[in-house]
């Protein structure tokens, strides 16, 4: 009773701290939004997609994602030019974070809403990277780069640290699922398998590349990082976590480090490590009370 007593307030203020981050000053709101809105869904609650976006490896995953769509150079052009992650990281991730929620849980006419505002954004963003080359977020060949990019990202890490790992089939149908609200967004002939996802990252090597803006942002994600000094050791095992998962041809453009064993060792089990802590404090019974759970 007196360790229930002292863990449960430590559980829900952790909890609470991670939801304000990723949902805004209010996620029993956004939560009620994506959830209780009535309405049919795309996917059904048997779906991977829902498994896989709703795990605590999102975390890991979503850096990863950054880091890797940055290799791109007219992509990490645009973000730098246009996304303010530098001054508001944390508004990004938080429409970020409501993006994949509402698309994947959410009722199809806020999905189709929430698309059809990314869309707006993409057609004003805009421009000519660092060595002239011109740049538009709204092109099919850039949006297909950072759907190839989340889409790796969020399974590579849910396959390392998800509660429950896709097998096979499962794999094929996230990436499939993923699919669907590429093709919305806008994206020309989505991959619907693992193989066809793999093919095509290989398709896109050539084009990448370690710019300086690239390499500035790695460094702010991972060195740099917006948070509280407290929670600077967490953020600094998540930084380690989502670099392990990186390819090893990543690292070299961005100036990364590549320790294979300490990766499959020492960050491994810190990665796992925190990733059960954020689903045990999103878990708590006392925020699945009032609604206010991820």
């Amino acid at each position: 009773m007196a360790a229930t007593t002292i863990t449960t307030p430590l559980r829900d203020s952790l909890a609470r701290m991670i939801l304000t981050k990723v949902a805004g000053p209010d996620p029993q709101t956004e939560r009620t939004r994506v959830h209780g809105t009535p309405g049919p869904r795309w996917f059904a609650p048997d779906r991977p997609i829902r498994r896989v976006h709703g795990d605590a490896s999102m975390f890991t995953g979503g850096l990863r994602a950054l880091l890797l769509q940055s290799l791109h150079p007219l992509a990490m052009a645009a973000v730098a030019a246009h996304s303010g992650y530098r001054g508001d990281p944390w508004g990004r991730l938080r429409r970020t974070s409501y993006f994949l929620a509402i698309t994947t849980y959410g009722s199809i006419p806020d999905a189709e809403e929430a698309i059809a505002h990314v869309q707006a954004v993409h057609e004003r963003v805009r421009g000519t990277s660092p060595d002239g080359v011109r740049y538009r977020a709204s092109d099919p060949h850039l949006l297909k780069w950072v759907h190839l990019a989340e889409v790796d990202s969020f399974l590579a890490a849910h396959q390392r640290y998800g509660a429950q790992p896709l097998n096979a089939v499962e794999q094929d149908q996230y990436v499939e699922d993923a699919a669907l609200v590429a093709a919305k967004l806008g994206v020309i002939d989505p991959p619907t398998t693992v193989a066809e996802l793999r093919q095509l990252l290989k398709e896109y090597q050539p084009e990448l590349r370690g710019t300086t803006e690239a390499r500035q942002a790695a460094r702010f994600m991972l060195v740099h990082p917006p948070v509280p000094f407290a929670a600077r050791p967490a953020y600094g095992v998540l930084a380690a976590a989502a670099v392990g998962l990186l390819p090893w041809w990543t690292r070299l453009p961005l100036r990364l480090p590549y320790l294979p064993l300490a990766e499959r060792t020492v960050v491994r089990a810190a990665g796992d490590g925190l990733t059960r802590t954020i689903r045990w404090a999103l878990t708590s019974p006392t925020l699945a009370e009032t609604g206010a759970e991820a």
